[in-house]
Protein backbone atom coordinates (compact mmCIF):
# COMPACT_ATOMS: atom_id res chain seq x y z
CA UNK A 1 0.00 0.00 0.00
CA UNK A 2 1.21 3.45 -0.87
CA UNK A 3 1.69 6.58 1.54
CA UNK A 4 -0.68 9.07 1.21
CA UNK A 5 2.41 11.59 0.70
CA UNK A 6 3.94 9.16 -2.05
CA UNK A 7 0.34 9.36 -3.75
CA UNK A 8 0.39 13.25 -3.36
CA UNK A 9 4.02 14.09 -4.79
CA UNK A 10 3.06 11.70 -7.85
CA UNK A 11 -0.37 12.37 -9.22
CA UNK A 12 0.38 16.29 -7.80
CA UNK A 13 3.43 15.78 -10.81
CA UNK A 14 1.27 13.86 -12.99
CA UNK A 15 -1.39 17.12 -12.26
CA UNK A 16 0.98 20.26 -13.06
CA UNK A 17 2.66 18.30 -16.42
CA UNK A 18 -1.14 17.30 -18.00
CA UNK A 19 -1.16 19.48 -20.70
CA UNK A 20 -2.03 18.37 -24.38
CA UNK A 21 -5.71 17.12 -23.42
CA UNK A 22 -6.63 12.94 -23.33
CA UNK A 23 -4.11 11.64 -25.74
CA UNK A 24 -1.31 13.02 -23.68
CA UNK A 25 -2.08 13.04 -20.38
CA UNK A 26 -3.11 9.16 -20.72
CA UNK A 27 0.38 8.31 -22.31
CA UNK A 28 2.08 10.58 -19.14
CA UNK A 29 0.00 8.37 -16.86
CA UNK A 30 0.88 5.08 -18.74
CA UNK A 31 4.70 6.22 -18.47
CA UNK A 32 4.33 7.23 -14.36
CA UNK A 33 1.92 4.77 -12.95
CA UNK A 34 3.17 1.65 -15.42
CA UNK A 35 6.50 2.32 -16.63
CA UNK A 36 8.32 4.18 -14.09
CA UNK A 37 6.18 2.44 -11.42
CA UNK A 38 4.21 -1.28 -11.39
CA UNK A 39 1.31 0.53 -9.57
CA UNK A 40 -1.00 -0.71 -12.47
CA UNK A 41 0.00 -3.69 -15.09
CA UNK A 42 -0.51 -3.12 -18.55
CA UNK A 43 -3.68 -5.01 -18.48
CA UNK A 44 -5.55 -3.22 -15.68
CA UNK A 45 -4.26 0.44 -17.14
CA UNK A 46 -5.88 -0.54 -20.59
CA UNK A 47 -8.85 -2.00 -19.20
CA UNK A 48 -9.63 0.99 -16.34
CA UNK A 49 -8.58 3.35 -19.54
CA UNK A 50 -11.62 1.56 -21.80
CA UNK A 51 -14.05 1.37 -18.91
CA UNK A 52 -13.66 5.31 -18.49
CA UNK A 53 -13.90 6.04 -22.05
CA UNK A 54 -17.74 4.27 -21.33
CA UNK A 55 -18.64 6.89 -18.52
CA UNK A 56 -19.61 10.47 -19.26
CA UNK A 57 -16.44 12.83 -18.64
CA UNK A 58 -13.27 13.40 -19.06
CA UNK A 59 -12.00 9.59 -19.16
CA UNK A 60 -7.98 10.63 -18.20
CA UNK A 61 -9.19 12.44 -14.97
CA UNK A 62 -11.21 9.28 -14.27
CA UNK A 63 -8.60 6.94 -14.91
CA UNK A 64 -6.68 9.01 -12.46
CA UNK A 65 -9.57 8.36 -10.25
CA UNK A 66 -8.76 4.83 -9.94
CA UNK A 67 -5.31 4.74 -10.15
CA UNK A 68 -5.34 6.59 -6.69
CA UNK A 69 -8.39 4.19 -5.51
CA UNK A 70 -6.34 1.01 -6.72
CA UNK A 71 -3.53 2.05 -3.86
CA UNK A 72 -5.62 4.16 -0.67
CA UNK A 73 -9.68 2.58 -1.85
CA UNK A 74 -11.70 5.96 -1.94
CA UNK A 75 -8.90 8.64 0.03
CA UNK A 76 -6.71 7.82 -2.72
CA UNK A 77 -9.12 8.20 -5.24
CA UNK A 78 -9.85 11.52 -4.17
CA UNK A 79 -5.76 12.45 -4.59
CA UNK A 80 -5.50 11.02 -8.06
CA UNK A 81 -8.37 12.56 -9.36
CA UNK A 82 -8.00 16.08 -7.02
CA UNK A 83 -4.66 16.69 -8.10
CA UNK A 84 -5.48 15.91 -11.94
CA UNK A 85 -7.79 18.68 -11.54
CA UNK A 86 -6.69 20.89 -8.92
CA UNK A 87 -3.32 22.85 -11.00
CA UNK A 88 -5.59 23.57 -13.81
CA UNK A 89 -8.05 25.05 -11.91
CA UNK A 90 -6.05 27.17 -9.98
CA UNK A 91 -5.02 28.54 -13.39
CA UNK A 92 -7.83 28.95 -15.32
CA UNK A 93 -9.41 30.64 -12.42
CA UNK A 94 -6.95 33.02 -12.42
CA UNK A 95 -7.09 33.38 -16.10
CA UNK A 96 -10.72 34.27 -15.81
CA UNK A 97 -10.61 37.19 -13.06
CA UNK A 98 -7.94 38.59 -15.13
CA UNK A 99 -9.81 38.72 -18.45
CA UNK A 100 -13.34 39.57 -16.67
CA UNK A 101 -11.04 42.79 -15.24
CA UNK A 102 -9.21 43.97 -18.50
CA UNK A 103 -10.55 41.88 -21.36
CA UNK A 104 -7.75 41.48 -23.03
CA UNK A 105 -5.00 38.22 -22.27
CA UNK A 106 -2.96 38.50 -25.67
CA UNK A 107 0.23 38.25 -23.96
CA UNK A 108 -1.29 34.85 -22.43
CA UNK A 109 -2.23 33.75 -25.42
CA UNK A 110 0.91 34.19 -26.81
CA UNK A 111 2.69 32.06 -24.12
CA UNK A 112 0.30 29.53 -24.51
CA UNK A 113 1.06 29.37 -28.40
CA UNK A 114 4.33 27.82 -27.77
CA UNK A 115 2.53 25.11 -25.47
CA UNK A 116 -0.16 24.96 -28.13
CA UNK A 117 2.44 24.01 -30.90
CA UNK A 118 4.29 21.55 -28.41
CA UNK A 119 1.01 19.89 -27.47
CA UNK A 120 1.02 18.55 -30.78
CA UNK A 121 3.80 16.62 -31.04
CA UNK A 122 3.19 15.35 -27.40
CA UNK A 123 -0.36 14.28 -28.37
CA UNK A 124 1.18 12.17 -31.96
CA UNK A 125 4.25 11.00 -29.79
CA UNK A 126 1.33 9.38 -27.53
CA UNK A 127 -1.13 8.30 -30.08
CA UNK A 128 2.42 6.25 -31.54
CA UNK A 129 2.50 4.54 -28.25
CA UNK A 130 -1.19 3.90 -27.68
CA UNK A 131 -1.35 2.14 -31.02
CA UNK A 132 1.90 -0.29 -29.86
CA UNK A 133 -0.43 -1.21 -26.94
CA UNK A 134 -4.05 -1.07 -28.25
CA UNK A 135 -3.33 -2.30 -32.05
CA UNK A 136 -2.81 -6.27 -31.18
CA UNK A 137 -3.99 -7.54 -34.57
CA UNK A 138 -5.60 -7.36 -37.88
CA UNK A 139 -8.65 -6.75 -36.94
CA UNK A 140 -7.91 -3.61 -34.31
CA UNK A 141 -6.16 -1.97 -37.04
CA UNK A 142 -9.27 -1.80 -39.11
CA UNK A 143 -11.91 -0.58 -36.12
CA UNK A 144 -9.08 1.98 -35.18
CA UNK A 145 -8.93 3.17 -39.08
CA UNK A 146 -12.99 2.64 -39.33
CA UNK A 147 -13.88 4.59 -35.99
CA UNK A 148 -11.39 7.36 -37.28
CA UNK A 149 -13.55 7.35 -40.55
CA UNK A 150 -16.79 7.69 -39.16
CA UNK A 151 -15.90 10.53 -36.73
CA UNK A 152 -13.32 12.58 -38.80
CA UNK A 153 -15.26 12.25 -41.91
CA UNK A 154 -18.91 11.52 -41.56
CA UNK A 155 -19.04 13.12 -38.20
CA UNK A 156 -20.58 9.98 -36.52
CA UNK A 157 -21.51 10.97 -32.90
CA UNK A 158 -19.26 9.25 -30.43
CA UNK A 159 -21.13 6.86 -28.25
CA UNK A 160 -22.88 5.04 -31.83
CA UNK A 161 -18.73 4.33 -32.54
CA UNK A 162 -18.00 3.44 -29.26
CA UNK A 163 -21.28 1.11 -29.31
CA UNK A 164 -20.59 -0.57 -32.76
CA UNK A 165 -16.80 -1.39 -31.76
CA UNK A 166 -18.28 -2.95 -28.71
CA UNK A 167 -20.69 -5.23 -30.40
CA UNK A 168 -17.89 -5.88 -33.16
CA UNK A 169 -15.67 -7.12 -29.91
CA UNK A 170 -18.37 -9.01 -28.21
CA UNK A 171 -19.61 -11.28 -31.10
CA UNK A 172 -15.93 -11.66 -32.35
CA UNK A 173 -14.51 -13.44 -28.90
CA UNK A 174 -14.79 -16.84 -28.65
CA UNK A 175 -15.82 -18.21 -25.37
CA UNK A 176 -13.15 -21.06 -24.39
CA UNK A 177 -13.79 -21.71 -20.50
CA UNK A 178 -16.64 -20.32 -18.50
CA UNK A 179 -16.42 -17.13 -16.62
CA UNK A 180 -15.45 -16.57 -13.05
CA UNK A 181 -17.95 -16.09 -10.61
CA UNK A 182 -17.00 -12.87 -8.42
CA UNK A 183 -19.37 -11.30 -6.30
CA UNK A 184 -19.93 -7.74 -6.84
CA UNK A 185 -20.28 -5.28 -3.88
CA UNK A 186 -23.71 -4.02 -5.32
CA UNK A 187 -24.76 -2.72 -1.45
CA UNK A 188 -22.12 -0.55 -1.41
CA UNK A 189 -21.93 0.72 -4.45
CA UNK A 190 -25.15 1.86 -4.22
CA UNK A 191 -24.39 3.84 -0.69
CA UNK A 192 -21.83 5.11 -3.04
CA UNK A 193 -24.50 6.71 -5.64
CA UNK A 194 -27.06 7.60 -3.12
CA UNK A 195 -24.05 9.37 -0.77
CA UNK A 196 -22.71 10.96 -3.93
CA UNK A 197 -26.03 12.55 -5.73
CA UNK A 198 -26.97 14.14 -2.37
CA UNK A 199 -23.33 15.29 -2.38
CA UNK A 200 -23.79 16.23 -5.74
CA UNK A 201 -26.54 18.24 -5.27
CA UNK A 202 -26.04 20.48 -1.88
CA UNK A 203 -24.67 23.44 -3.60
CA UNK A 204 -27.33 23.85 -6.21
CA UNK A 205 -30.29 23.55 -3.29
CA UNK A 206 -28.35 26.00 -1.26
CA UNK A 207 -28.03 28.53 -4.11
CA UNK A 208 -31.97 27.75 -4.57
CA UNK A 209 -32.90 28.72 -1.13
CA UNK A 210 -30.58 31.61 -1.17
CA UNK A 211 -32.50 32.69 -4.55
CA UNK A 212 -29.35 32.95 -6.09
CA UNK A 213 -31.19 32.41 -9.99
CA UNK A 214 -27.94 32.75 -11.98
CA UNK A 215 -25.57 30.60 -9.55
CA UNK A 216 -29.01 27.71 -9.92
CA UNK A 217 -28.83 28.51 -13.66
CA UNK A 218 -25.13 27.74 -13.66
CA UNK A 219 -25.09 24.91 -11.69
CA UNK A 220 -28.42 23.15 -13.29
CA UNK A 221 -26.66 23.72 -17.12
CA UNK A 222 -23.24 22.48 -16.09
CA UNK A 223 -24.87 19.41 -13.89
CA UNK A 224 -26.33 18.10 -17.22
CA UNK A 225 -23.59 18.35 -19.31
CA UNK A 226 -21.94 16.60 -16.58
CA UNK A 227 -23.70 13.30 -17.65
CA UNK A 228 -23.88 13.88 -21.33
CA UNK A 229 -20.03 14.21 -21.60
CA UNK A 230 -19.81 11.19 -23.12
CA UNK A 231 -16.04 11.08 -25.25
CA UNK A 232 -14.55 13.81 -23.29
CA UNK A 233 -15.03 17.37 -23.66
CA UNK A 234 -14.23 17.33 -27.23
CA UNK A 235 -17.98 15.30 -28.02
CA UNK A 236 -19.46 18.13 -25.75
CA UNK A 237 -17.88 21.64 -26.78
CA UNK A 238 -20.00 22.07 -29.78
CA UNK A 239 -23.67 21.74 -27.91
CA UNK A 240 -22.40 23.82 -25.35
CA UNK A 241 -20.84 26.67 -27.33
CA UNK A 242 -24.59 26.90 -28.88
CA UNK A 243 -26.39 26.88 -25.75
CA UNK A 244 -23.92 29.53 -24.02
CA UNK A 245 -23.60 32.09 -26.70
CA UNK A 246 -27.08 31.72 -28.83
CA UNK A 247 -29.36 30.15 -26.11
CA UNK A 248 -28.32 31.94 -22.63
CA UNK A 249 -26.20 34.54 -23.73
CA UNK A 250 -23.62 34.29 -21.52
CA UNK A 251 -20.80 35.26 -23.67
CA UNK A 252 -19.86 36.26 -27.26
CA UNK A 253 -18.85 34.05 -29.98
CA UNK A 254 -15.25 35.81 -29.79
CA UNK A 255 -15.24 34.85 -25.50
CA UNK A 256 -16.02 31.33 -25.80
CA UNK A 257 -13.41 30.78 -28.44
CA UNK A 258 -10.94 32.48 -25.83
CA UNK A 259 -12.39 30.28 -23.37
CA UNK A 260 -11.07 27.11 -25.48
CA UNK A 261 -8.35 28.30 -26.12
CA UNK A 262 -6.90 29.38 -22.90
CA UNK A 263 -8.96 25.81 -21.53
CA UNK A 264 -6.64 23.60 -24.61
CA UNK A 265 -3.70 24.99 -23.05
CA UNK A 266 -3.71 24.81 -19.21
CA UNK A 267 -2.85 21.59 -17.39
CA UNK A 268 -5.77 19.46 -16.38
CA UNK A 269 -9.02 18.06 -18.53
CA UNK A 270 -10.16 20.16 -21.23
CA UNK A 271 -13.57 20.07 -19.77
CA UNK A 272 -11.91 23.02 -17.18
CA UNK A 273 -13.80 25.55 -19.76
CA UNK A 274 -16.99 25.01 -18.03
CA UNK A 275 -15.58 26.79 -15.41
CA UNK A 276 -14.01 29.58 -17.31
CA UNK A 277 -17.28 30.15 -18.83
CA UNK A 278 -19.27 30.13 -15.32
CA UNK A 279 -16.42 32.30 -14.02
CA UNK A 280 -16.70 34.65 -17.10
CA UNK A 281 -20.92 34.98 -16.79
CA UNK A 282 -20.80 35.57 -13.02
CA UNK A 283 -18.16 38.17 -13.63
CA UNK A 284 -20.63 40.06 -16.07
CA UNK A 285 -23.61 39.48 -13.84
CA UNK A 286 -22.52 39.87 -10.42
CA UNK A 287 -18.52 40.90 -9.75
CA UNK A 288 -15.86 39.14 -8.56
CA UNK A 289 -17.00 37.14 -5.45
CA UNK A 290 -20.47 36.24 -8.09
CA UNK A 291 -17.13 34.68 -10.52
CA UNK A 292 -15.53 32.83 -7.64
CA UNK A 293 -18.67 31.42 -6.81
CA UNK A 294 -19.87 30.34 -10.30
CA UNK A 295 -16.54 29.14 -11.00
CA UNK A 296 -16.24 26.93 -7.81
CA UNK A 297 -19.80 25.72 -8.84
CA UNK A 298 -19.04 24.70 -12.19
CA UNK A 299 -16.69 22.92 -10.87
CA UNK A 300 -18.59 20.94 -8.12
CA UNK A 301 -21.14 19.77 -10.76
CA UNK A 302 -18.48 18.71 -13.46
CA UNK A 303 -16.44 16.43 -11.22
CA UNK A 304 -18.61 14.98 -8.07
CA UNK A 305 -19.82 12.68 -10.71
CA UNK A 306 -16.98 11.38 -12.04
CA UNK A 307 -15.47 10.38 -8.75
CA UNK A 308 -19.10 8.67 -8.00
CA UNK A 309 -18.65 6.69 -11.20
CA UNK A 310 -15.44 5.53 -10.36
CA UNK A 311 -15.82 4.37 -6.89
CA UNK A 312 -19.29 2.79 -7.33
CA UNK A 313 -17.97 1.32 -10.30
CA UNK A 314 -14.64 0.65 -10.42
CA UNK A 315 -15.25 -3.19 -8.91
CA UNK A 316 -16.37 -3.84 -11.99
CA UNK A 317 -13.20 -3.22 -13.74
CA UNK A 318 -11.51 -6.23 -12.41
CA UNK A 319 -14.77 -7.94 -12.60
CA UNK A 320 -14.37 -7.84 -16.47
CA UNK A 321 -11.17 -9.83 -16.56
CA UNK A 322 -13.43 -13.03 -16.10
CA UNK A 323 -15.47 -12.18 -18.78
CA UNK A 324 -14.04 -12.96 -22.14
CA UNK A 325 -17.13 -11.54 -24.11
CA UNK A 326 -17.25 -8.33 -22.33
CA UNK A 327 -12.94 -8.21 -22.50
CA UNK A 328 -13.50 -8.21 -25.99
CA UNK A 329 -16.03 -5.85 -26.16
CA UNK A 330 -13.59 -3.70 -24.13
CA UNK A 331 -10.37 -4.25 -26.37
CA UNK A 332 -12.25 -3.62 -29.77
CA UNK A 333 -13.37 -0.18 -27.77
CA UNK A 334 -9.94 0.11 -27.01
CA UNK A 335 -8.94 -0.24 -30.73
CA UNK A 336 -11.26 2.32 -31.68
CA UNK A 337 -10.01 4.61 -29.21
CA UNK A 338 -6.72 4.67 -31.18
CA UNK A 339 -8.92 6.05 -34.26
CA UNK A 340 -10.78 8.92 -31.95
CA UNK A 341 -7.37 10.32 -30.68
CA UNK A 342 -6.07 10.11 -34.08
CA UNK A 343 -9.41 12.55 -34.95
CA UNK A 344 -8.75 14.36 -32.19
CA UNK A 345 -4.87 14.73 -33.19
CA UNK A 346 -6.15 15.77 -36.77
CA UNK A 347 -8.57 18.71 -35.51
CA UNK A 348 -6.04 20.16 -33.08
CA UNK A 349 -3.30 20.34 -35.16
CA UNK A 350 -5.34 22.07 -37.63
CA UNK A 351 -6.86 24.80 -35.37
CA UNK A 352 -2.94 25.15 -34.27
CA UNK A 353 -1.07 25.36 -37.88
CA UNK A 354 -4.09 27.28 -39.73
CA UNK A 355 -5.57 30.56 -38.87
CA UNK A 356 -9.32 29.30 -40.53
CA UNK A 357 -10.66 26.08 -40.95
CA UNK A 358 -13.47 25.34 -43.66
CA UNK A 359 -16.58 22.81 -42.79
CA UNK A 360 -17.47 20.95 -45.28
CA UNK A 361 -20.39 18.91 -45.82
CA UNK A 362 -21.67 17.00 -49.13
CA UNK A 363 -24.41 14.07 -48.32
CA UNK A 364 -23.01 12.30 -45.68
CA UNK A 365 -20.06 13.65 -45.87
CA UNK A 366 -19.16 16.17 -43.03
CA UNK A 367 -15.50 17.03 -42.22
CA UNK A 368 -12.78 20.62 -41.82
CA UNK A 369 -10.31 21.01 -44.44
CA UNK A 370 -7.71 23.90 -43.36
CA UNK A 371 -7.99 27.23 -45.48
CA UNK A 372 -4.12 26.90 -47.11
CA UNK A 373 -4.16 30.09 -46.96
CA UNK A 374 -3.90 30.84 -43.59
CA UNK A 375 -0.63 28.33 -42.67
CA UNK A 376 0.42 30.03 -39.44
CA UNK A 377 4.53 29.98 -39.84
CA UNK A 378 5.51 30.30 -35.92
CA UNK A 379 3.50 27.45 -34.48
CA UNK A 380 4.61 25.52 -37.28
CA UNK A 381 7.69 26.68 -36.08
CA UNK A 382 7.39 26.09 -32.99
CA UNK A 383 6.35 22.46 -33.33
CA UNK A 384 9.32 21.71 -35.42
CA UNK A 385 11.56 23.00 -32.40
CA UNK A 386 9.42 20.93 -30.23
CA UNK A 387 9.79 17.76 -31.87
CA UNK A 388 13.19 18.04 -32.06
CA UNK A 389 13.72 18.31 -28.52
CA UNK A 390 10.91 15.82 -27.19
CA UNK A 391 11.42 13.72 -29.84
CA UNK A 392 15.10 13.76 -30.92
CA UNK A 393 17.25 15.41 -28.12
CA UNK A 394 14.64 13.89 -25.15
CA UNK A 395 14.70 17.00 -23.44
CA UNK A 396 11.79 16.73 -20.45
CA UNK A 397 8.70 17.66 -21.29
CA UNK A 398 8.39 20.34 -18.29
CA UNK A 399 11.78 22.52 -20.20
CA UNK A 400 10.09 22.30 -23.45
CA UNK A 401 7.32 23.64 -23.20
CA UNK A 402 9.22 26.51 -21.30
CA UNK A 403 11.60 27.25 -23.91
CA UNK A 404 8.62 26.76 -26.88
CA UNK A 405 6.13 29.02 -24.32
CA UNK A 406 9.29 31.45 -23.78
CA UNK A 407 10.63 31.49 -27.69
CA UNK A 408 6.94 32.36 -28.62
CA UNK A 409 5.92 35.22 -25.81
CA UNK A 410 9.18 36.85 -27.17
CA UNK A 411 8.54 36.53 -30.82
CA UNK A 412 5.29 38.61 -30.33
CA UNK A 413 6.93 41.27 -28.10
CA UNK A 414 9.09 42.14 -31.15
Amino acid sequence: MKSLKELTQVFGHIGLLSFGGPAAQIALMHKELVETRDWLTEAQFLRALSFCMLLPGPEAMQLATYAGWKQRGIVGGLIGGGLFVIPGAIVIGVLALVYGAFGEVSWIQALFLGIKATVVVIVLEALIKVSKRALKGRKYYVIAALSFTALFFFAVPFPIVIAIAALIGAIGTQVTTPPTQTRLPWAQSGKIIGVGLILWAIPILIAFALSQDLLVEIGLFFSKLAVVTFGGAYAVLAYMTQAVVNTNEWLTTAQMMDALGLAETTPGPLILVTQFVAMLTGFAQGGVWTAVLAGMLALWVTFVPCFIWIFAGAPLIDWLEGRPKLNGALAAITGAVVGVIANLTIWFALHVFFGRVVPIQFGPLSTILPDLATLQVIPLGLAALAAVLLLKRHWGLSWVLMICSGVSLLIASL
